[in-house]
């Protein structure tokens, strides 16, 4: 088989109509464009939703939901993840550099979700209650915590 030799099958497709060649080839006059007016004519049409000029769909309908602007440059990290995080140390930097949080991340806070192993220091990172908790529990600290994240 080559590609120059595939062909639609049998039957899949149609002849296109032909308009316009007569009342005998059943599309004649109009050409099934109707009588008079914008849809009759060549050329330009409406936008996309127009409803001759009632309030579209798309604005009689209420917007829905809320999209914070914050979100995208604050990031969540679950205590398991910080195994993930090479040094002892962590920060933002390091966040950033192990691929835990994204690179426009501005402020992170660790939340209890998973388990630690060994002492970390968490430094310029926020941290939840019981993250706090298991951190200090494996022997780590936190320092200068972010005020809200």
């Amino acid at each position: 088989m080559r590609l120059n030799t595939i062909k639609p099958g049998e039957g899949s497709k149609r002849a296109p109509l032909r308009v316009g060649r007569g009342a005998s080839a059943g599309q004649g006059k109009t050409s099934g464009r109707g009588v008079k007016g914008q849809r009759a004519r060549k050329g330009g049409y409406h936008k996309v939703g127009f409803e001759g000029g009632q309030m579209p769909l798309q604005r009689r309908l209420p917007k829905v939901g809320f999209r914070s602007k914050m979100k995208a440059t604050r990031a969540e990290v679950r205590l398991s993840e910080l195994a993930k995080v090479k040094g002892d140390i962590i920060d933002l930097a390091a966040l950033k550099a192990s691929g835990v949080v994204p690179v426009f991340a501005l402020q992170a806070k660790v939340v209890l979700s998973g388990t630690i192993e060994r002492a970390v220091t968490l430094r310029g990172v926020g941290a939840t209650k019981g993250a706090l908790a298991a951190i200090t529990a494996a022997g780590g600290t936190v320092e200068a915590a972010a005020e809200k994240a």
